[in-house]
């Protein structure tokens, strides 16, 4: 194989670290590891550049200017299942708890050895092989299209504006399309476990939805009711 197709098949990692001195040391030893680099400095260009390059491992400082690096994990979640390796100076136990609620699937703490680094990334991007790789952030059926990495919605083409509320209502949906999502999996996702009761709430929101979203909302075409259990999207 020649070495630009070694080059083409190369594991892509995005690096997320706002300090210059990180960047230039993993830009000098990743590439000679059998890696390829794409960096970025804040929360706003890691979550532009994941979904525009796609890695196949995400490495992440949790002290960026713009935003705290557990809000980039929680973005990229939305529509991606791509690993997330924590690389931070917060070294306590709380901090990482956080980090793997969020979704990191490890957690490295500064200062770190390459040869620790190299092994866990490779252990990261074994399990995502394993798991099928990152999930794709576009769906679509009918007339509706939901790209999750824009955070973007159409109907026949044209923007539909929804709140954050409603649009995390729709994220979910779309990330188990298909399937039946019950209402207690809803309120605890979108309004916390101690909102699992709540249901009109979520009815409330539901027929926000489908006035924004359906041709006919009393005869939904894509949210579909499940009755007495929840709701599903559906995929034809």
């Amino acid at each position: 194989m020649a070495p630009a197709d070694l080059a083409a098949v190369a594991p892509l990692v995005l690096l997320v670290d706002d300090e210059p001195q990180m960047r230039r040391f993993l830009r000098a030893t990743l590439p000679s590891r059998g890696f390829r680099l794409v960096e970025a400095a804040s929360g706003e260009e890691a979550l532009s550049e994941a979904a525009a390059r796609r890695p196949d491992l995400v490495l992440l400082d949790l002290g960026l200017p713009d935003m705290d690096g557990q809000k980039v994990i929680e973005g990229l979640r939305e529509w991606s299942r791509v690993p997330v390796l924590v690389l931070s100076v917060r070294g306590a136990e709380p901090d990482k708890v956080q980090a793997f609620n969020a979704g990191a699937d490890d957690y490295l703490t500064k200062p770190f050895g390459i040869d620790e680094l190299l092994a866990r990334m490779q252990v990261a991007l074994r399990h995502a092989r394993s798991q099928g790789g990152s999930s794709e952030p576009t769906f679509e059926v009918g007339h509706l299209r939901v790209d999750l990495a824009a955070r973007r919605v159409l109907v026949k083409d044209q923007p539909v504006h929804l709140t954050r509320t409603e649009y995390q209502l729709l994220a979910m949906l779309v990330r188990h399309a298909g399937k039946v999502v019950t209402h207690p999996q809803l309120l605890a996702e979108i309004w916390g476990p101690d909102a699992v009761q709540q249901t009109g709430n979520l009815r409330v929101y539901m027929k926000q939805l489908r006035h924004k979203l359906e041709e006919e909302p009393a005869c939904p075409r894509y949210l579909l009711t499940e009755t007495g259990v929840g709701y599903r999207l559906a995929v034809e």
